[in-house]
């Protein structure tokens, strides 16, 4: 591995009359008319000023890389500090979505195959949430969309729905699902919670799905959860808020409700007549119905409105807003979804908690009031747009500007599934197999998490959950704190030491594959060229971890503990390797993101 030193330099400065004066900054460009003298004789004084010898800042763009992807290797920190943040941010855009849904199909054949060699009876096989497992496993290490990867995934924690359900045999279902998140990341926001509204996966865990209009003879009213959740949790939350995020206060010093029962149940009235589009099954010849059970519903598809059994009348919600008599059932919807997406809360609701997955646990009130100006308007005159939004929470100076990195209230705990896809992805997984086979059941155990997987429709965690420590005595919060407890923490460290010690990176369906002859060949292994040429030199290898999964930001104290455990291992070359892996990704630099 190749060191780079910097070396100080003296500039004297000499600014000609001529010249265009900068008022921003001197260099990289920005060069007529400047004279450079450098102590160094080494150097090129030119290079210094024109742009081409500006040094890299590979930690940088580490730190960059921890709040847009799920993990990067040190040849894509190199890129994206070579071209630029923005630059790097154009090109994720433009990339096209990678489906899931395809990657499970591809996925699903051959799976088949194996079931069928098995002697295992056809009429018994389903594609479940383990199928979607290894799709969303070998997409998020694997494909280079990465900026959509990160935010789909923190969509999927705030627009939640789980196969810790009835949905758990519903494989399909569930890519069809993310897809939608992954598909609407860089759209807009209305447009999100449309789809999200008519997704039947949404719609059986939310239970609008086959939700009839009231009935007087059985005394039944239309069921409320969707309507209650699409606003506490998707749209406006509980209290009205100020563009910063803060609660507004009334008269008496009190928080302002933003919605109240009668709202709930009349918005419940909007979601309702939503049913089946197709059978599952192709060959079933009956025509599509109304209360047909989900079990028999393609799961892929948009509900479909039937109108007898969509309540009929004016729907009243939120100050007064009118939803008018004598519409179609999608009209209300439309109409009930645009009351919702243009209430003033939305902007700061949702960047707030786009901050909180993407960045940093505790933003400032200017933060979210930087971003929700952004969500408000993209400077175009759109609202909702997520592209704008992203872009502003990635490049606002609380994400950007070192001076945060030791702030009190900087940074967040990395999710579990963060910390795995930063270790495949950062130090380069590979397979003798085309795909990665990981399901994920026993690192859900040990950790609490999967995606999709959440206990409840509040995700894994509350975005204000503040654990009783110091954290809670200063009135900070620490999300992802929630699931970290004395099971996880030591799930976690086994599931480390099977990562990093017995190259467990996969956890492949051993019975079923053993029986095959062919499990080695579906086992990953780590692939760092750039480790060849120091993995004996114990200081050369925790430089590299503390760029690749650090970010810089190893404390010496750290540095001092691997190098020292990881030195005696220099005739061993492998073992090295994995000590210094493990130690790192045990260590509290590397749980937690700043």
């Amino acid at each position: 591995m190749k060191r780079i030193s910097i070396l100080p330099l003296f500039l004297i400065l000499s600014l000609l009359s001529n010249a265009q004066i900068y008022n921003d900054y001197i260099g990289t460009g920005h060069s007529e008319g400047v004279i450079v003298s450098s102590s160094s004789q080494e150097s090129d004084d030119d290079l210094t000023i024109n742009g081409a010898g500006h040094g890299k800042d590979l930690a940088g763009a580490s730190r960059f890389m921890s709040h847009a992807a799920l993990g990067a290797n040190l040849e894509e920190l190199i890129y994206v500090d070579s071209i630029g943040f923005e630059a790097w941010l154009e090109e994720q855009f433009d990339l096209p979505a990678t489906s899931y849904s395809a990657t499970l199909e591809a996925i699903d054949a051959i799976y088949y195959d194996y079931y069928i060699q098995l002697g295992l009876d056809p009429d018994l096989y389903e594609v479940t949430t383990e199928h979607f497992r290894y799709a969303w496993s070998h997409v998020v290490q694997t494909e280079s969309d990465v900026l959509r990867h990160r935010v789909a995934l923190a969509l999927s924690e705030i627009l939640v729905v789980s196969s810790d359900s009835d949905l758990f045999q519903r494989g399909y279902g569930l890519a069809s699902y993310y897809d939608m998140l992954s598909e609407n990341a860089f759209g807009n926001y209305r447009d999100l919670l449309y789809d999200v509204t008519l997704h039947p996966v949404m719609g059986f865990y939310l239970s609008h799905f086959n939700n009839p209009r009231a009935n007087p003879i059985t005394n039944t009213e239309p069921d409320e959860n969707y309507a209650r959740e699409i606003m506490q949790l998707f749209t406006i939350g509980l209290y009205e808020l100020n563009l910063d995020g803060s609660r507004k206060i009334d008269n008496e010093g009190q928080h302002i409700p933003t919605y109240d029962n009668d709202d709930i149940q009349e918005l419940a009235k909007v979601f309702t007549g939503l049913g089946m589009t197709d059978w599952v099954d192709d060959n079933i010849p009956q025509d599509p119905s109304f209360g047909v059970p989900f079990f028999f519903v393609d799961p892929t598809l948009p509900m479909t409105m039937y109108p007898f059994f969509h309540e009929p009348g004016q729907k009243i919600i939120l100050d007064d807003y009118t939803i008018p008599a004598g519409q179609s059932g999608l009209e209300d919807i439309e109409d009930a979804i645009d009351i919702l997406f243009n209430h003033p809360n939305v902007g700061p609701f949702i960047s707030n908690l786009l901050i909180k997955r993407l960045v940093k646990s505790n933003p400032t009130p200017e933060y979210v009031e930087r971003v929700a100006t952004v969500f408000n308007d993209n400077g175009s005159g759109v609202r909702g747009d997520l592209k704008a939004v992203v872009q502003a929470i990635l490049m606002d100076i609380e994400a950007r500007d070192c001076d945060w990195i030791n702030h009190p209230s900087n940074g967040k705990l990395k999710e579990p599934i963060q910390r795995y896809t930063q270790f495949v992805r950062g130090l380069r997984a590979e397979t003798n197999a085309e795909w990665f086979w990981h399901r994920g059941f026993a690192f859900e155990y040990l950790t609490d998490q999967f995606p999709l997987h959440s206990p409840t429709v509040f995700n894994f965690f509350l975005p204000d959950y503040q654990p009783n420590s110091e954290i809670a005595d200063a009135n900070l919060t620490a999300p992802e704190f929630q699931i970290f407890n004395s099971s996880t923490s030591a799930g976690y460290l086994n599931w480390t030491y099977y990562m990093a010690l017995l190259d467990f990176y996969n956890e492949v369906p051993e019975q079923q594959f053993d029986a095959l002859g062919i499990l080695e060949d579906y086992k990953a292994y780590l692939f760092i060229p750039d480790l060849e040429d120091i993995n004996t030199d114990a200081n050369a290898v925790v430089d590299y971890l503390d760029m690749v999964l650090v970010h810089g930001n190893m404390s010496q104290e750290t540095r001092d503990i691997i190098s020292a455990s990881s030195a005696p291992l220099v005739d061993f070359p492998e073992f090295l390797l994995k000590m210094a892996f493990y130690l790192t990704m045990v260590s509290p630099d590397f749980a937690v993101m700043k």
